[in-house]
């Protein structure tokens, strides 16, 4: 079998000087810095080792000499993207018992570079990838920071930790049977270096058991994120003290009961940052299934072939080629009526909103996942533009407290930054075709052109 090695991938390229310690000046662009303050125009950005050294215009701030210039004129600039739900071992597949059985060894030299690659050429430069083999997720992790291969930063949770676990999930979902067990699996989580503990199904636990997870897991300095699938998943989470709900869940129903409501608003009424809780809703596939019923052209865009081989791509379209047809999907044209309810509640509460996508669940493809769900957000949902944007930089830093140095665009601050041409603030889905792409201070893409040397260093 011959793969197609992510350096080798036919990608357009431009000469970027790939001089990965060098001096860049950005310099015109609208800079929408993740804060509140309002968008700086004609903005300059120095940045040096990979830091932002200082931030003005260009009436303030000469750019010094030996700075690269970077120009950013009719571009909007902005933190890099943070995915906050993300499968990295899925790639769009519709049939998981399957994917499992026959690419579990294929994860790490394939499948999770390949997702990686696609995210950072999105211009999603942090991600929180939320449900691996263990050893995959520390090996991927391991080569993304090392720098062996291109990716986002990475915080990983490995496997789910749940009550029940079937035979064919074993390698990625983690059945936990009693106090001790919950606490000897958080420990080897922690020890292999994972950044958040994930729960499903919790309501299903012993409440001990699962409240000694989440103790254990904050004792470590470890974040727990859980599914909102039922209610009492939701009333279980509260009462345990979890840190994130993913997804909008209770299927079909209406909307949250009463009682959630105000265990949720209680929750988030008490103090600044102290009573901060953070929701994933990942609800645009959910709304525009339907589309892509009647219209699955997005499926064909090659983006989603980036790094991976031949007979994987034609096992996904084989996989996807009837999307009408997929028992996964069959339920969601009955949940699409009930999410601006379900959303609109979530934000009467109070909970802080985190963009997020569940991507690489079939036909969620890592190339386009996080601009769909943003762009759903504010043309959809009726979400302030600049508020989706900040759910998808500023806040997310601020959950996995890393904001001292992502997710805005500040002195000190590491060089995550993206840029699209145009007005984003009236145009989300320009997010679709991201211009410049910027990690640690490499440049990934520049004029919407791969750099080839930074992929290969």
């Amino acid at each position: 079998m011959i793969r197609r090695m992510i350096w080798l991938v036919a990608l357009v390229t431009i000469a970027i000087p790939p001089a990965f310690a060098e001096k860049v000046a950005l310099v015109g662009g609208r800079l929408i810095d993740g804060y509140v303050s309002p968008p700086l125009v004609r903005s300059v950005i120095l940045i040096e080792d990979g830091i932002i050294q200082k931030v003005g215009t260009v009436d303030t701030l000469p750019v010094p000499e030996g700075y690269r210039e970077v120009p950013m004129w009719g571009h909007d600039v902005m933190p890099g993207l943070w995915e906050n739900h993300a499968h990295l071992q899925l790639v769009g597949h519709a049939d998981y018992i399957h994917w499992q059985a026959e690419y579990a060894d294929r994860f790490v030299d394939e499948i999770m570079p390949a997702a990686a690659l696609q995210l950072l050429l999105a211009g999603v430069t942090s991600v929180r990838d939320l449900g691996a083999p263990l050893e995959d997720s520390t090996e991927i992790k391991r080569k993304i920071s090392s720098g062996e291969i291109p990716g986002p930063n990475l915080y990983v949770s490995g496997p789910f930790l749940q009550h029940k676990v079937d035979d064919w999930q074993a390698n990625y979902r983690w059945r936990v049977t009693s106090v001790s067990d919950a606490r000897s699996k958080v420990r080897q989580l922690h020890e292999a270096g994972m950044d958040i503990v994930k729960l499903i199904e919790h309501d299903e636990m012993e409440f001990e058991v699962a409240q000694a997870i989440v103790d254990e897991a904050h004792d470590r300095g470890m974040v727990v994120v859980a599914h909102a699938h039922r209610p009492n998943e939701i009333r279980v989470g509260l009462k345990l003290g979890v840190d994130n709900f993913e997804h909008t869940g209770l299927t079909t129903a209406p909307g949250y009961p009463q009682d959630i409501l105000d265990a949720l608003k209680e929750r988030t009424a008490v103090g600044i940052f102290d009573g901060l809780l953070f929701w994933t809703p990942t609800v645009e596939g959910l709304w525009n299934y339907q589309h892509t019923v009647e219209n699955p052209t997005r499926l064909d865009d090659p983006c989603w072939h980036e790094g991976l081989a031949e007979d994987t791509i034609a096992d996904i379209h084989q996989s996807i080629r009837n999307p009408a047809q997929l028992g996964y999907t069959q339920l969601t044209p009955l949940r699409r009526g009930t999410l601006k309810n379900k959303i609109n509640q979530l934000k009467e509460t109070g909970v802080v909103m985190l963009v997020g996508t569940d991507s690489g669940i079939p036909m969620k493809f890592h190339c386009q996942s996080t601009w769909q769900e943003m762009a759903f957000w504010v043309d959809e949902m009726g979400f302030d533009a600049q508020e989706t944007i900040r759910a998808a930089t500023y806040w997310p830093a601020v959950m996995m407290g890393v904001a001292d140095r992502y997710g805005s665009v500040s002195e000190g601050k590491v060089a995550d930054i993206i840029a699209v041409r145009g007005d984003v603030l009236r145009y989300m889905n320009l997010l679709q075709r991201v211009d410049f792409v910027m990690k640690d201070g490499v440049v990934y893409k520049q004029d919407g052109q791969v750099n080839r040397a930074a992929l290969a260093r």
